[in-house]
C-alpha cells in the first residue's frame, strides 16, 4: 500500500469523477489509514511504500502489477498515470521481487483486471487492459484465463464513450475488480467462492458466469456494485474487508461463513477506486 497524500481529481480518468467536485486529501488519508487498519485486523501483513508525487492515482496500487511467486508482471497504465510505472518498478524491485515487462506495449491494468482464484484468473478487457496482455499474464503464471466483458459507457447516440483524458473507451466497470470479487480460493474442503454483479456484464459473459460450475457464486445487485463499490473488496478467505454501505452483500457473505470488516470510504471513491484498489497483493 502507498498513501493518499497526493490524491486528487484533476484528471478525470473514469465516470466516477464529477465536474466541480473537490477532494479533501486529509479525509482521504484518514480513510486510507482506516482501510489499512481493517486489513491488518483481517490478518493481512502490510508493506507500506511511498506514493508517487507525480500522480493523483498513486494511492491505487492494485494497478501497478500482477504478482505471483515473487514475480511482478508490470502494468501499462493510462497516460496520466504513466509516471507510476517506473515508481512501481522501483518499489517492487527494492522489496526483492523480480520485475518483468509485457513483450508488447499492450494496455494492462495489473491486478485490477486480473483476479486469481486457485488456478483460474478472472480477466476484464476493453478499457484498461488488452486481451493480449491478459492472455500473456495467464500463460506466464500458468493460470486458466476466464475472459469476461463488462458493459461500456455509452454516449447519447448509443456509441461507446471515449474518456477525454486517457483517450481510451470508458465504463463504470473499467476494471474487473469493480464487478467481481474472489471471496475464497478453492481448497481441499471445496470450491472457490466469488461474488459478481450480473448486470455489469454483456449477455455473453453473464450467461457464461451463470453456467460456470467450478466456483460457487454470490450475485450482487447493480445498485450496491455501482453506488457502494460492493465488489471492490479484499478477502483473506475467512475475513472480508468491504463497503459499509452494501447490506445485502454483507448478509450474503456472512451467511457463507465469512466475517466482515467494513471501514467507511467515500472520499477515495471520488476517484473511482475503493478498498481493493488501494492494495497490491504480493
Amino acid at each position: 500500500m502507498s498513501s493518499a497524500h497526493f490524491f486528487g481529481n484533476d484528471h478525470k480518468l473514469n465516470p466516477y469523477y464529477e465536474d466541480g467536485e473537490t477532494v479533501d486529501t486529509a479525509k482521504a488519508e484518514i480513510e486510507h489509514n482506516g482501510i489499512k487498519d481493517a486489513l491488518h485486523r483481517a490478518g493481512a501483513e502490510i508493506v507500506t511504500v511511498d506514493a508517487p508525487p507525480t500522480s493523483q492515482d498513486g494511492v491505487y496500487t492494485a494497478n501497478w502489477a500482477l504478482v505471483r511467486d515473487r514475480v511482478a508482471l508490470m502494468a501499462v497504465l493510462p497516460p496520466s498515470r504513466k509516471s507510476e510505472e517506473a515508481w512501481a518498478r522501483t518499489q517492487l524491485s527494492q522489496l526483492g521481487y523480480t520485475v518483468e515487462d509485457l513483450p508488447q506495449p499492450w494496455r494492462f491494468s495489473g491486478q485490477g483486471d486480473a483476479l486469481i482464484c486457485g488456478d483460474l484468473v478472472f480477466c476484464g478487457a476493453g478499457y484498461r487492459s488488452d486481451e493480449e496482455a491478459l492472455a500473456y499474464a495467464a500463460d506466464r503464471f500458468g493460470l486458466t484465463r476466464i475472459q469476461l466483458q463488462t458493459l461500456p459507457l455509452l454516449n447519447e447516440d448509443g456509441t461507446p464513450h471515449v474518456n477525454v483524458v486517457s483517450g481510451w473507451p470508458d465504463s463504470y466497470w473499467y476494471d474487473i475488480d469493480l464487478t467481481l470479487a474472489v471471496l475464497r480460493e478453492p481448497d481441499s474442503n471445496g470450491k472457490g467462492l466469488i461474488a459478481y454483479c450480473p448486470e455489469a456484464f454483456t449477455p455473453e459473459s453473464r450467461e457464461f458466469l451463470a453456467k460456470l460450475d467450478t466456483v460457487d457464486k454470490i450475485e450482487i445487485a447493480e445498485s450496491e456494485a455501482r453506488n457502494s463499490f460492493a465488489c471492490n473488496l479484499v478477502s483473506t478467505g475467512t475475513t472480508v474487508v468491504m463497503s459499509d454501505t452494501a447490506p445485502q452483500l454483507r448478509a450474503d457473505i456472512e451467511s457463507a461463513g465469512l466475517e466482515t470488516i467494513r471501514p467507511h470510504v467515500d472520499e477515495l471513491a471520488k476517484g473511482g477506486g475503493y478498498i481493493r484498489c488501494t492494495s497490491l497483493w504480493i
